[in-house]
């Protein structure tokens, strides 16, 4: 597969850069099909087939604070306001989590995993660890380390 260049403002601006620019070697592409991956691997080892892996990671924040507001839960994941709605929304007509007011400020509210939702995350967090590791694939541990530090890295 070709390469990427560098290129300047001048040459993108001349157009003579577009012959060099393959979207498929560009780093955002390359990040979206990983991600897509993982996504897959997810839905094909969780055992319930409605859980998505963003609805997990929530829940896994949740139980990790305890009660916890949406703040909370957006600044963990780093799932925007719009989408933790739209997943707490889903989460709660599943009964897997329970909505209340803080007491402090009835605008706020708070967050907890109900017991089918604190069952849910113990039962799948073992094969959370099975789908690290078949997305890792065939990566050896000194790669994975790598792109672990890289990937940190770039989002810090």
């Amino acid at each position: 597969m070709p390469k990427s260049k560098n290129i300047s403002s001048e040459q993108a601006k001349d157009g003579d850069a577009l012959g060099n620019y393959h979207f498929s070697e560009q780093v955002g592409h390359l990040l979206r099909r990983a991600y897509q991956h993982h996504v897959a691997i997810f839905q094909q080892h969780i055992s319930d087939s409605q859980l998505t892996a963003a609805q997990f990671v929530t829940m896994c924040a949740i139980q990790e604070h305890g009660t916890c507001s949406l703040s909370d839960i957006v600044k963990t994941t780093a799932i925007d306001q719009a989408t933790i709605r739209g997943i707490i929304e889903r989460l709660k007509l599943r009964e897997l989590i329970v909505l209340s007011h803080d007491a402090a400020d009835r605008r706020k509210v708070l967050v907890t995993l109900s017991d089918a939702g604190a069952s849910l995350v113990k039962s799948t967090v073992p094969h959370a660890a099975a789908i690290s590791e078949a997305t890792f694939g065939k990566l050896n541990p000194a790669e994975r380390v790598a792109i672990m530090f890289l990937l940190r890295k770039m989002i810090d």
